[in-house]
């Protein structure tokens, strides 16, 4: 794999998004550690991609061990999930203004937009984590075991893990 190619005589060189394989990593490690999740599940997925998409939309990932002081930030800005998803389309916004504005391919930014669009539109059968106290006369989601599943969109399945992973790390 060669790195990024800045040659601007238009070599046509392979643009390798380093940056965001770079916060996939960090993002593998970091629930790995937790040893939260199989790595084969959609679940694990939508939690690495969640923390990849943090990492990468904040500072960027950092070499070897995090900080305290960004352990300390990742879990500020992966603990609430509404707030989460604002931030995140923001940030991305801005990014693609700035790649737009320099008129260069971005290939983070395509990859981090992929993975964000997986995130929003794939929804994953869970727990209904919202169902505390009696249950209501209609269900809207599937009885297992009597615990009642609703399709979630993968985001708020991922998130959570990100965060308890980042915890635990």
């Amino acid at each position: 794999m060669r790195p990024e190619d800045h040659d601007e005589t238009g070599g046509g060189g392979l643009l390798v998004p380093m940056a965001w394989l770079y916060a996939q990593y960090v993002a593998d490690g970091l629930l790995e550690t937790g040893d939260l999740m199989e790595p084969t599940t959609l679940e694990y997925r939508a939690g690495r991609d969640a923390l990849a998409l943090t990492l990468f939309l904040s500072e960027g990932p950092v070499a070897d061990a995090l900080p305290a002081a960004r352990v300390d930030e990742l879990r500020l800005l992966t603990a609430y999930g509404a707030a989460w998803r604002r931030w995140v389309c923001a940030r991305l916004e801005a990014r693609r203004r700035t790649a737009a504005a320099s008129g260069g391919a971005d290939p983070d930014l395509a990859l981090a937009a992929g993975a964000w669009r997986w995130l929003e539109e794939t929804e994953l059968l869970a727990a209904d984590l919202e169902a505390i106290g009696p249950p209501p006369r209609e269900r809207s989601g599937y009885e297992d075991n009597g615990e009642t599943r609703v399709w979630t969109p993968a985001w708020q399945l991922g998130l959570p893990l990100g965060h308890l992973a980042i915890h635990l790390y």
